[in-house]
């Protein structure tokens, strides 16, 4: 994986010059540095200046940290709602941590529940994530966006 990483971010410096800004909301990313490196994430709200606490452009992020499990016919409904569920994660990144994919998906979440300051109080970052939680869910079960509920390979 740190091989993709590293063509990635010779790549952005290459075209940083001559190339619009791609990281948007609704566009689905790879998550290239920290804990969740390797996970699929939608962008919720980007930040292309630095702001005061920020000095580099950022986004908000809404991701898969536990995928869901496969399932067969053979197993029973609950053993099936317990492999169906999946752990979101929301937080702040930097854009170089983040390479943008030509996808996009539309999740319809609440922005004034889900912003930086929602993030950092855990009450409140405790009921954003819940939230996330069922609409990635739904979102899982309505099985058009299969591609990215999976893990990704290399």
């Amino acid at each position: 994986f740190v091989h993709v990483k590293q063509w990635y971010q010779r790549r952005v410096a290459i075209t940083a010059g001559r190339m619009g800004r791609i990281i948007k909301p609704n566009k689905v990313v790879l998550v290239l540095n920290g804990r969740h490196a390797g996970k699929k994430a939608v962008i919720v709200k980007n930040h292309d200046d630095a702001t005061g606490d920020r000095p580099y452009g950022h986004a908000l992020v809404v991701g898969i940290d536990r995928y869901p499990k496969k399932i067969t016919r053979s197993m029973g409904k609950k053993k099936q709602n317990k492999r169906n569920k999946i752990k979101p994660f929301v937080k702040v990144y930097n854009c170089n941590h983040l390479m943008p994919t030509r996808y996009s998906l539309e999740l319809n979440v609440d922005k004034d529940q889900l912003n930086k300051n929602a993030i950092r109080d855990p009450a409140l970052k405790k009921k954003a994530l819940r939230e996330v939680k069922v609409k990635l869910e739904d979102k899982y079960k309505s099985a058009k966006t299969k591609w990215f509920f999976q893990k990704l390979r290399i």
